[in-house]
């Protein structure tokens, strides 16, 4: 059985392109083949399978060397099991840049391709099937390019993710609009969250020279409730840079409708990085940045310090 996940801190993205892909080589090409998580997905993508009837998938087992697998949504080693590698490798489906470090054990399937969503990627090696797919698939289609477009506000935003959600959006009758903000609104209820959880739910490490990262970002429509929770979230993020090995955490609040972020600045090393890497001047502990929307082309990209 080929085993299908995608990265840690999944978000619908993730969750939603192992669903589509299990489809593909399970009802299309008639292979053994199940959707996995690596962990409990966000609020949004259970949103979403709620919304479409489909149940969560099971959390990944430990990985064996005879498995077989199919990695989306990234190819980061940081984000996938550390024994990931021992794994046969079939195929990888992302729209990240290229990380390095993942080890195959023989010819592989790699498809990345410059769009919003691994979603609009697996779209085209669909092709003409997904015609014939069933509505739940659309929909979860429909809502991976919807979330990491932010509604086609995001600059990651290409003509082809939304000529692909206009026309899923038209097979299932559903309004973009009313759609995407009632994902959003999954998507901000943190209530239930401790504060080291929402550092970690929809966070990526990564590397500036010698110092470690985990770069968080919590996208909402009610950026209130997140900043009703900035002392004890600035107080969190040293614990929380000690138990996952790293030296700073960043975390942007990105405000969906206004289509801008909030950093949180807990010390003078995030106010000197925030400085460097956007062109502005802190004065408190929070930093707002217009236009900032997306973490993969406005954030990490410019990062200095």
């Amino acid at each position: 059985m080929i085993k299908i996940f995608g990265h840690l801190a999944p978000d619908t993205d993730a969750t939603c392109s192992a669903l589509i892909w299990e489809w593909y080589l399970r009802d299309v090409q008639g292979k053994a083949a199940q959707a996995f998580v690596l962990e409990t997905p966000n609020t949004e993508a259970a949103f979403v399978l709620n919304r479409w009837g489909i149940d969560m998938p099971e959390t990944l087992p430990a990985l064996t060397a005879d498995d077989e697998v199919v990695i989306v949504d990234t190819n980061n080693p940081a984000e996938l099991p550390e024994n990931v590698n021992d794994a046969n490798i079939a195929e990888i489906i992302d729209h990240h840049l290229l990380v390095g470090g993942l080890k195959t054990k023989g010819p592989i399937k790699v498809t990345m391709r410059p769009v919003a969503a691994t979603a609009t990627v697996m779209s085209w090696l669909i092709g003409r099937d997904l015609d014939a797919a069933p509505d739940a698939i659309k929909g979860l289609m429909l809502s991976c390019v919807l979330s990491d477009t932010l509604e086609f506000r995001s600059p990651t935003t290409t003509p082809t993710d939304r000529a692909l959600a206009e026309k899923l959006a038209a097979d299932l009758n559903i309004n973009i609009t009313e759609y995407a903000a009632e994902m959003f609104a999954a998507k901000s209820d943190i209530s239930h969250f401790t504060d080291a959880e929402l550092l970690r739910l929809d966070s990526k490490k990564f590397d500036l020279g010698d110092t470690k990262l985990r770069v968080s970002v919590l996208e909402t429509t009610s950026p209130a409730l997140v900043m009703d929770r900035k002392d004890s979230l600035n107080a969190a993020m040293a614990s929380v840079a000690t138990e996952d090995g790293v030296d700073q955490v960043l975390l942007f609040v990105v405000d969906i409708l206004n289509e801008e972020a909030t950093l949180l600045i807990p010390n003078a090393m995030v106010k000197s990085l925030a400085e460097a890497s956007f062109n502005t001047t802190v004065t408190g502990d929070t930093v707002v940045l217009p236009g900032i929307m997306s973490r993969k082309k406005q954030i990490i990209p410019n990062l200095k310090l």
